[in-house]
This record gives C-alpha cells, structure tokens and sequence, in this order.
C-alpha cells in the first residue's frame, strides 16, 4: 500500500536517500543541479513543507532538504542528542552532499539551527537565509497561538491540527484549494508525525537548546556570510517585529510577505521565490510584495 508519504514524494523532483549523519539516522531529500541549496524545515515539521518551493527551486539549483533529527522519517540514534551533536549533524550533511559551500535555509527551528551553524561554521556556507527563524528573540508565540499549540501536543486529532494550522496561516482554506489534495496529504502527515513518540523526544531536546533561547547579540554579531531575513507579516511565533530589530542590528536586509503568516515559502511560493532570488542576487534593497501572491 502506498504511503502517505509516497505520495507526498510523488510529486516533488527528488530523489530520497538513507544518510547516517553523526549517528543519526537522517532521511534526506534531493534533486536539480547548480549550486546547492540546504532548506531546513521547522519544529513538528519534515522536508516535504517545502514541496511549493522546490519545484522551481531545482531548475536552477541542487536542493538538499533534509528531515530534521527525530522529524519525518529520520531517527535520533543511539547517543544523546544534544547541541554539538546536531550541529555535527549539519556539518556532516553539508559534506556528504553539497559540493560547494551552499545556500543554507532556514525556517523556525530549522532557522534557530542554521544560525547557530553560520556563527560556528560560516565558511562551510555560501549565505544564509533565515526564514521565520526562533533564536533572534526568547519563544514567547501569542496566547491564542500558544493554546493551539498545547492542545494539538496534548491531543493530537484532526480538530486540534486545524486549530493549530489556522494560527499558522493567513487563509487556510485557500491554500487547501489552491493544493488541490496535496495540503490534505501534508495535513495527514504532520497528524501522523505529532503522534510519534520520536518526534516528541526530539522537539523535547531540539526546541530548548535551539528553538526558545535567543542567540546572544555578540554571536549573531560573528556571522560573515551574506545574511538574509525573510518574514511572513502575520506570524505569531515570532513576530515581524523581531525580524525588525535583527535586520536594524545586523544590517541584515529583510523583506516582509503580506498575507502569510509563519510560513510564507508554503503560503505565498511565488512571492518567497522572488525575494530568495532577489537574495542569491545580492539584491540589499527589500521588495514590496504587499500585492504579490
């Protein structure tokens, strides 16, 4: 019986592949080729989130997007996973399948994790795109955000997913029209994965070493490679005004996507894709995209 995961992967030019990377079991996504590309999801999520992307991402691109540790169908291994552990994990990607410094992408935790990486690593990365990203600020989501996000936790159901899901994005019902099926598919995934007692214990480890403290200032301050901010004006999991105050300090060029929340590559692909072009491009200044969509 085909899976829902099978089919998810039907749809996408990639190939999927086994890797052992630092003792973790890591399922990882490929495809296209050029310079290589690195997406890293966020928390609960898995490779196929960036399905709207890729596409037009490998015509141009070698595209790596791994499963995160304990997410999808990647495991955690034998040995604790811990902070130096995962950022070995992403050392490790990076050399088993990117021929050249790439790309590396970020989103929410996945973010959280690629910063820490360009403050440690920078020159095994060409540039960074931070997506939504946690670490820039304490995780501190709304109230209503944050209700959801429990209860879907405590429960996960169909009920407590769309509640959550309708916190994520700016028009839910659209993106499930415009998917034609394929949000259905991503929707029963994320339910499956949010059952996984593996996913739990990752997210129990990953979230308070990478996702809810802030990077400190002075480490933010040693990232050298091009840096760029891409956020969706509604999030409320880390909210624009965080973004705000990176890009002030930083010097980080941002730009900001009306009518997406927290996930702006899956809510409004075509506006993500011309700002992440408009940062392969050296493009500092940022794009208007309030009509864009």
């Amino acid at each position: 019986m085909t899976t829902i995961r099978e089919r998810l992967l039907d749809r996408l030019p990639v190939t999927e592949r086994q890797l052992d990377l630092a003792g973790v079991p890591t399922a990882v996504l490929e495809g296209g080729d050029g310079p290589p590309v690195v997406l890293l999801h966020g928390q609960g999520e898995f490779a196929a989130t960036w399905m709207r992307v890729i596409p037009d991402l490998v015509a141009t691109h070698r595209v790596v997007a791994p499963d995160l540790p304990g997410h999808g169908a990647s495991g955690v291994g034998d040995r604790a996973l811990d902070r130096d552990r995962a950022l070995t994990w992403l050392d490790e990607l990076i050399a088993r399948t990117c021929p050249e410094p790439p790309v590396l992408v970020g989103h929410l935790l996945g973010g959280a994790i690629a910063a820490r990486f360009a403050v440690h690593h920078g020159n095994r990365i060409d540039r960074l795109v931070l997506v939504d990203t946690c670490g820039l600020r304490w995780y501190r989501p709304t109230a209503g955000f944050g209700l959801a996000l429990l209860g879907f936790m405590a429960r996960p159901t169909g009920r407590s997913r769309d509640r959550l899901f309708q916190q994520c994005f700016v028009d839910l019902d659209g993106i499930r029209e415009e998917m034609d099926g394929d949000m259905e598919l991503l929707e029963a995934y994320a339910l499956d994965g949010a059952r996984s007692p593996r996913l739990k214990a990752a997210l129990r480890v990953l979230m308070p070493r990478f996702g809810m403290p802030p990077i400190a200032p002075e480490d933010l301050a040693r990232i050298t490679v091009p840096t760029t901010l891409i956020w969706g004006r509604h999030d409320l999991q880390t909210p624009v005004r965080t973004a705000e105050a990176a890009a002030a300090r930083h010097g980080w060029p941002l730009h900001v996507i009306d009518d997406a929340a927290d996930d702006p590559a899956h809510e409004q692909p075509r506006a993500f894709l011309r700002v992440f072009r408009a940062a392969l491009a050296d493009n500092p200044r940022p794009i208007d995209h309030r009509s864009a969509s």
